[in-house]
């Protein structure tokens, strides 16, 4: 008898840059979601991560927040 072979795809944890935007407003993204039943990646600013949050989270394999950033203060370097 043959054993079926499962695999399962991560997606890898990273920092979300400017790049990311918000798949609600286009704004930047500070929260990442990321779907148990199919794997699909969402991403939300800060306002509409709060607002979907109770109905999303428990529907979440991972949950990646980082609107802790927000009251971070940019580092400019000088030349």
């Amino acid at each position: 008898m043959k054993e079926a072979m499962m695999t399962t795809t991560a997606i890898a944890s990273r920092e979300l840059n400017t790049m990311d935007r918000c798949d609600r407003c286009g704004a930047q993204a500070y929260v990442r979601v990321v779907l148990e039943s199919s794997g699909g990646e969402l991403l939300f600013c800060g306002h509409h991560a709060r607002s979907v949050e109770a109905t999303l989270k428990p529907m979440s394999s991972q949950w990646q927040d980082e609107t802790s950033r927000l009251n971070e203060k940019a580092t400019v370097s000088v030349d």
